[in-house]
């Protein structure tokens, strides 16, 4: 299908990559991998003919179609629908002839034409055209909208559509998941699974790859590398190289045993619920395709402050929007340690959410309370864009370190840097001058400085490549406070949270299951009960929601899920405690009357962490008597 023979490229004065050469028989599905500027795009336009290699030879057969994705689409009057059937170039043209034959009433033709019509299976185009569009997250009155009623983020969204229209042999993707959702990336892997052709795809989501590809095609030290097996077993092989290496022994070990206690720390509190079991294998798989990224750029950490308030922030009976309730009646409290995942799509309320947990967003009734020692950091696609273009990446931390009133040495501000992949000349670089990589890290660097003990996170992953999200991964999860994710990475989420949280309908609901429970959830013809959703969450104790019926077995299942989230947080709860109560052992903090005006503020907050510790104990333990009681019963 597609052969590269010598193939030399480059982009200026840059060579990209010498003397590559590879096969790709039909039918194959080909991930092409590697750092942002090794090439990938560029070889794409080669494929296309926009571009011309110095050497080489790209060969394929002269009937091939070729479907490619582009990455902008201007407004116009066109109507969706119109537009994502204009993939099919066949079809177009066949109506207009038919429309057109139609009018002058040459019925020979229109006979004709209705065979070709057939031919192309063009009779069920709309309805195709319709199902790619639900898939990507369009709602049936948006097929007719025009063009230029969509943002920028829905127009790409609608080039893939019309994209994935196009009869071809061989497709090309070019970060497909981009601004898009989980549940349009789920059912975007379930279409390629199905796709007959040839697919050249370039991702970042490891996970995505795993279910599309069979061949790796690895971009690095300009060349170009074949793999067989999908990206994990890339990793695999890349990991035994490694090993290879002396030099990189030392350092590999460490890392397996940094992975190898965390996962030990998890199992030794876990039970065998199924999302605790889930949770332990995507740990697992975490610990063996570590020393596949040993020689990775990046390593940083995310270290939250050491006082930290219990409950950090609660929200009760809150409505949550803007001119209207979006999310009503929302009741959640978080604690140093919680890590939750958000599902939902898109226009659900997730970034709402997020929103009000940063106090951005004002509620329109309830109640949002934060704690004496609350800490927030929100990561999410604006602040790339408040970011300083003029200045460089050690200004903004001297600006963030005077904010916060303790100004760093400039050896220190580049040590930190250093650990995103800032050295030398390029921490003095513009801001401007950065690729939406680039600037990602550079947001992300920020929010690590401010040393956060409620960390939010809305897409943090867009821009990034394979190797800063996996130093992502494993900077989250050792991230000591709160965190709430949103991330169509499902690698990031399976591997960074705990527990997830549904936002659906207007409500916020604990999701009691996995990833793999939530993809048979979105796909079309798969089980739609959800496990079971309860917004009584944390210490609040809101309105119970009416649960569906379900089989004994299943709510035997939801109520033994539910037994271990409440052991969980109890557990918390209970280490916390004692903290306090050592704390509040020592002698020197009831000290008489020269005490320091400090000292006194730290005993009547440790007394009131006290106090509210033993009455957040005393709601869960009748929750938990109340569930096994159910249990029981069954």
């Amino acid at each position: 299908m597609l052969t590269l023979t010598n193939v030399s490229l480059r982009r200026g004065a840059d060579p990209l990559f010498t003397a590559a050469s590879f096969t790709i028989h039909r039918g194959n599905k080909v991930g092409l991998i590697g750092a942002n500027g090794s090439g990938k795009s560029s070889l794409f336009e080669a494929i296309l003919g926009t571009l011309e290699s110095d050497v080489g030879q790209i060969d394929f057969p002269a009937e091939t179609r070729i479907s490619h994705m582009a990455q902008e689409v201007m407004g116009s009057s066109l109507p969706a629908i119109d537009y994502v059937l204009s993939g099919d170039r066949r079809f177009v043209e066949i109506t207009e002839q038919l429309a057109q034959a139609e009018r002058d009433e040459t019925f020979e033709k229109i006979a004709g034409l209705h065979e070709q019509l057939d031919t192309i299976d063009g009779y069920t185009a709309r309805a195709r055209a319709e199902q790619l569009m639900v898939g990507l997250g369009f709602s049936e009155p948006e097929f007719e909208q025009p063009l230029s009623s969509f943002s920028g983020g829905w127009r790409i969204r609608l080039n893939l559509a019309q994209t994935l229209m196009t009869p071809s042999d061989l497709l090309l993707l070019d970060e497909p998941t981009n601004h898009l959702d989980l549940d349009a990336i789920i059912w975007l892997s379930d279409w390629i699974k199905s796709f007959p052709g040839t697919l050249l795809l370039i991702s970042h989501d490891r996970e995505f790859l795993d279910e599309c590809v069979n061949y790796i095609a690895y971009l690095h030290h300009q060349t170009i590398e074949l793999f067989t097996g999908n990206y994990s077993a890339f990793e695999r092989i890349k990991a035994a190289r490694l090993a290879l290496q002396q030099s990189s022994y030392d350092k590999q070990q460490r890392e397996i045993a940094h992975m190898q206690d965390f996962v030990r720390r998890f199992r030794a509190k876990a039970t065998k619920a199924r999302q605790a079991q889930s949770r332990i294998k995507a740990l697992e798989r975490l610990e063996l395709i570590a020393p596949a990224h040993i020689d990775s750029p990046f390593s940083f950490e995310i270290t939250a402050q050491e006082k930290a308030s219990t409950p950090l922030l609660t929200l009760v009976d809150a409505n949550l929007g803007y001119d209207g309730p979006i999310l009503r009646n929302v009741n959640l409290s978080f604690l140093p340690g919680d890590r939750y995942g958000l599902l939902g799509v898109n226009g659900a309320g997730k970034s709402t959410l997020i929103k009000t947990l940063n106090m951005e967003l004002p509620l329109l009734s309830g109640s949002e309370t934060g704690g004496a020692n609350l800490n927030t950091a929100y990561f999410s696609q604006h602040q790339l864009d408040e970011l300083d273009l003029s200045g460089n990446a050690i200004n903004h931390l001297f600006e963030l370190g005077r904010t916060l009133g303790t100004v760093p040495g400039e050896q220190e501000t580049r040590n930190f840097l250093g650990g995103f992949n800032f050295h030398g000349d390029k921490v003095l670089e513009p801001v401007g001058t950065f690729s939406g990589g680039e600037k990602a890290r550079l947001a992300l660097a920020l929010i690590a400085w401010t040393k956060p003990n409620l960390l939010l996170m809305d897409e943090p992953t867009n821009h990034l490549d394979i190797e800063m999200r996996q130093a992502l991964t494993v900077a989250l999860q050792a991230f000591a406070g709160a965190l709430i994710l949103v991330s169509h990475d499902r690698h990031l989420m399976a591997n960074a949270v705990d527990q997830f949280l549904l936002v659906e309908d207007g409500h916020v609901s604990v999701f009691a299951g996995d990833l793999a429970d939530y993809r048979n959830r979105v796909l079309p013809g798969k089980e739609k009960d959800v496990l079971p959703a309860n917004s009584d969450l944390k210490t609040v104790s809101p309105k119970t929601t009416t649960k569906p019926s379900t089989k004994p077995g299943k709510e035997i299942r939801q109520l033994k899920t539910r037994l271990n989230t409440i052991d969980t947080r109890m557990e918390r709860l209970q280490r916390k405690l004692e903290e306090v109560e050592q704390q509040l052992s020592d002698p020197a903090i009831y000290q008489s009357r020269d005490i320091q005006a400090k000292q006194e503020v730290d005993l009547q907050s440790l007394l009131r962490d006290q106090t509210e510790l033993k009455e957040q104990l005393d709601v869960l333990e009748g929750e938990w008597l109340e569930v096994s009681t159910e249990l029981e019963s069954i």
